[in-house]
């Protein structure tokens, strides 16, 4: 009974998780999981945490988590948070950072949590269009404004934003935090952690959920100097001091001092995704150049909804976006396994060749 509801939750429209289906015998290329588990020091570190220890609660602070993040990127503690997922850590991040007079802008094909937070937050927002060629365009946020938001690279495109335009954004907007979503830099981009100590307005956020093939437990953190830190542990405080169990710290930990296997399946990954690019384009498809762990493309006599459903009918599930319109003919397409992108390259064969 909706007239329960607060006004502001009937003004929202939530965000749409991409399907978790629960059919044995999937290809699921939709979420951009990694499709290789994770290290098998994470799942010791996780068994060692089931313990009679289990009734405390965990480190609010994650304190060995966030020395082991800050050693991994040449930081300090203090300039590491750490939440539930990279989601929860942007959430706080609207709240803390981005919740001013100016609107904010990120772009307008972007991660659609973005909006999501906008609305919940009552922040002032302004979507800037990407290129034809769906890059983002400095110029067009050399602008006043409340604050910068987008990832690199970005989602769902994949494409990637360049070290040297990234720095030419920052030095453009000295009074306006920006945070650079940093979900899927591991797949072939340079992360922009090592401009947080010339850029106080720098935060970045990042995810063990993608490259260290950790969404499981969801752990995200936050890279930036210590004023922004101590903002979303403000707000963190005001919501949950206990957002990461001693599960996902252990895990988390571990994973970030296995650098050798984490590397090692990101190489994984890499050559997969060339390779699927290769011959998706020998199929007749356009695939835009991808830093990610996933590729979109289109392909010219298909349209993208129709070609979702037909694999889907192979049992093969990939990502596809109604809106914009202009991405309505694209599909979202994670990297697998070599044997999962060959099950997809031959149902692709069989359906474009109909």
């Amino acid at each position: 009974m909706s007239r329960y509801w607060s006004a502001v939750v009937h003004g929202l429209t939530p965000y749409v998780p991409g399907e978790q289906p629960k059919l044995a015998n999937l290809v699921k290329l939709n979420t951009n999981e990694n499709p290789y588990g994770p290290s098998p020091k994470v799942l010791d570190a996780v068994r060692a945490e089931a313990a009679d220890t289990l009734r405390l609660y965990p480190d609010p602070n994650s304190d060995r988590l966030r020395a082991g993040i800050a050693a991994y990127h040449g930081v300090t503690a203090e300039q590491v948070f750490v939440g539930n997922g990279s989601d929860e850590v942007l959430a706080h991040a609207f709240m803390a950072l981005l919740k001013h007079d100016q609107a904010i802008l990120f772009p307008d094909i972007s991660y659609s949590f973005y909006p999501v937070y906008c609305g919940l937050y009552e922040i002032a927002y302004r979507q800037i269009p990407l290129t034809e060629s769906f890059e983002i365009k400095v110029d067009d946020y050399l602008v006043p404004n409340g604050g910068v938001i987008f990832p690199n690279p970005n989602a769902p495109t994949g494409r990637l934003l360049a070290l040297d335009q990234i720095e030419r954004l920052l030095a453009g907007n000295p009074d306006s935090v920006v945070v650079i979503d940093e979900a899927y830099i591991d797949f072939g981009g340079d992360s922009v952690v090592g401009l947080v100590a010339r850029y106080p307005q720098l935060l970045v956020t990042r995810t063990l959920s993608k490259s260290h093939a950790l969404a499981g437990l969801r752990v995200g953190y936050a890279i930036g100097q210590p004023h922004l830190i101590e903002a979303l542990n403000r707000v963190k405080d005001s919501f949950n001091s206990y957002p990461l169990d001693r599960f996902a710290q252990a895990g988390a930990l571990a994973s970030m001092e296995d650098r050798g296997y984490f590397e090692s399946i990101c190489v994984k990954v890499v050559a997969t995704r060339t390779r699927l690019v290769a011959e998706m384009e020998q199929l007749g498809f356009e695939v835009l150049p991808s830093a990610a762990n996933f590729i979109f493309a289109r392909h010219p006599a298909h349209e993208g909804v129709t070609l979702a459903a037909s694999l889907r009918e192979h049992s093969i599930i990939v990502r596809h976006f109604k809106n914009p319109a202009r991405i309505a003919p694209f599909l979202r397409i994670t990297v697998g396994t070599n044997a999962q992108c060959d099950a997809l390259l031959a149902a692709l064969k069989a359906i474009v060749a109909c």
